[in-house]
């Protein structure tokens, strides 16, 4: 049906609506939309729109999915692991993770994708090239599953920080942390509005020694890369992996 759909709109010289957009919650801050947008415009898609769906549960995705002009969606905090549940089809990076932050529909067919993994990763080798030792992967979401797929893609070992895992905040040392150069901040604690919020952290143990990347971009800056800032780390925003995630969701979307 939706490819007969496709062929009348363009038998009478018009193309089909497309439409995408941004699963999560509490999501009325997001980069997404504005970068998505701005595309469709420089590449004069006046048929393209974009929109930002905050769910309270996950079981509202279902109209969504089945929406016969939906092509391409993100998926944001915190529904990241639970959306797999809905889809048809994983890739095999985004099996392998378990997390899932893009889907495309083609033929009805929801195929879900981890493009977060493809952005850390074009992160990390930009600026690991000092900092080959250990890492501390801070939170145990889907964006930390997608930075541990990259860590052992990499060969770097790595550790766990997070409340459900034997290395906690309450029990992470500064010596742990100053054996460990690498520092990656997988949770939403400092995204705004609650910019004045930080995980507990032992910076103390943190040097120039270290590199700090915090997923977050916005704010830029976060309470975090300022503490680790201040121990002399390099300090990294996530707004560059948010770019590289987001691009390679549009090559997925149409291909």
């Amino acid at each position: 049906m939706a490819e007969l759909s496709s062929a009348f709109f363009y038998f009478w010289g018009m193309e089909a609506t497309k439409r995408f957009g941004l699963i999560g919650r509490n999501i009325s801050y997001s980069f997404s939309k504005n970068f998505f947008e701005e595309k469709f415009m420089q590449l004069s898609l006046e048929n393209h729109s974009y929109g930002l769906f905050d769910m309270e549960e996950i079981d509202e995705v279902e109209n969504l999915l089945n929406d016969p002009e939906m092509v391409g969606l993100n998926v944001t905090i915190p529904y990241k692991e639970k959306i797999i549940a809905f889809l048809d089809e994983l890739s095999e990076e985004a099996e392998k993770i378990g997390a899932v932050n893009c889907i495309h529909i083609k033929y009805g067919k929801k195929t879900g994708y981890n493009t977060d993994a493809f952005g850390f990763e074009r992160t990390m080798l930009l600026h690991k090239e000092n900092f080959h030792h250990n890492a501390l992967v801070l939170g145990n979401g889907g964006a930390a599953k997608a930075i541990r797929y990259v860590l052992e893609k990499n060969g770097i070992p790595y550790q766990t920080v997070a409340r459900n895992t034997n290395l906690s905040f309450e029990n992470l040392t500064e010596r742990m942390v100053a054996e460990n150069q690498i520092i990656i901040q997988c949770t939403p604690v400092g995204t705004f509005p609650d910019v004045e919020k930080c995980l507990t952290f032992p910076f103390g143990g943190l040097s120039e020694k270290h590199l700090v990347i915090d997923l977050i971009y916005n704010p830029s800056t976060t309470l975090f890369l300022k503490k680790a800032g201040e121990k002399g780390s390099k300090t990294v925003n996530g707004y560059y992996m948010l770019e590289q995630q987001a691009e390679k969701a549009w090559e997925i979307w149409n291909f």
